[in-house]
């Protein structure tokens, strides 16, 4: 099958399309051909060498992606060859074929194309752990995210607004907060010019945001505790601002605020199926009606994963990028 590997032979950030053997089919999960998958900032952490994928996945990219079923195993029933589906994979999805687990599969609404349905289970099903089962967001609660024209900015504002909650974000530009504004975001700051923390407490009549999810790290560490509010929890998925930071544990004890450190790739299958169910239960109509759904800046043939990869690097992007496979 055509797919995507690292070139390590000279520069070890090249990407290169060729061939590589197809997937070994396994127990309870299904064979997808592949129609498109999406780029995730893993993807680059990943090609870096700093993100290896977890014992048994496949070392190819690509966190996510969507097509048909070609192939079921026996006892597999929620899924029959012909379906058009999306999933949540550990890697492989920069590739023609995968084999995922059936768990962490979902089907693709009428409505969605696979490229566009190759955008969302990632993204989606990150917010949906971070932000509602393990960060508890309350009905009318208020959230932060970091990155809000991204993939996972654009899944956040959608998801936290069908909740019913306040949403706030923070962005790179003034039209990166215009656009997360249009997108539902109640309150936007471009990080290079405004002050969070004071629009986190302004939007919350000065107490404070109870979720914040933060893919930064080191570098928002203060200003991040400065927001939550007496009880708030700061969700950790990333540290694109440095993985150190001085902690004031006063302030922790006296408002009771927690810090989670938080991935999905490496997750057990089992707590995998629990999260797409989960999701599914709480969010599935808003899905299949079209509340929410992916927001695609642009889609690129696999051949071109590296631009790709540059374009995201360089967060001239506005939701996610994907990959066509042909």
């Amino acid at each position: 099958m055509k797919a995507i590997s690292i070139d390590k032979s000279g520069d070890e950030t090249k990407l290169v399309l060729g061939e590589a053997p197809s997937p070994d089919m396994r127990p309870e999960c299904l064979r997808i051909r592949v129609a498109g998958a999406a780029v995730n900032r893993g993807d680059l952490v990943q090609v870096a060498g700093h993100y290896p994928p977890p014992p048994g996945a496949s070392e190819i990219l690509g966190l996510e992606c969507a097509g048909e079923v070609v192939e079921v195993a026996d006892g597999v029933t929620a899924f029959a060859p012909g379906d058009r589906v999306m999933a949540l994979i550990p890697g492989g999805g920069y590739a023609e074929e995968v084999v995922v687990h059936a768990g962490s599969v979902m089907r693709v609404p009428e409505r969605l194309t696979l490229n566009e349905a190759a955008a969302f289970p990632e993204v989606f099903l990150t917010v949906y752990l971070n932000v509602f089962m393990l960060g508890n967001l309350p009905d009318d609660g208020a959230a932060l995210v970091h990155g809000g024209g991204s993939g996972i900015g654009t899944a956040f504002i959608q998801l936290v607004k069908a909740a019913g909650a306040t949403c706030i974000v923070t962005a790179g530009s003034e039209d990166k907060c215009k656009r997360c504004l249009d997108l539902g975001a109640d309150v936007a700051v471009n990080y290079r010019e405004g002050d969070f923390v004071a629009a986190c407490k302004e939007a919350t009549g000065g107490a404070g945001v109870d979720v914040i999810l933060d893919s930064i790290g080191g570098r928002y560490l203060d200003q991040n505790l400065q927001s939550l509010a007496v009880g708030g929890r700061l969700m950790l998925i990333g540290l694109m601002g440095g993985a150190r930071g001085e902690l004031n544990l006063g302030a922790m004890l006296m408002r009771r605020l927690q810090i989670l450190g938080s991935t999905l790739r490496a997750r057990p299958e089992a707590e995998k199926a629990e999260i797409v169910r989960g999701f599914l239960g709480r969010f599935g109509d808003a899905l299949e009606n079209g509340q929410i759904g992916p927001v695609v800046d642009r889609v690129l043939p696999l051949s071109e994963a590296g631009e790709a990869h540059r374009v995201m690097a360089a967060s001239e992007h506005f939701g996610k990028l994907v990959l066509a496979i042909d």
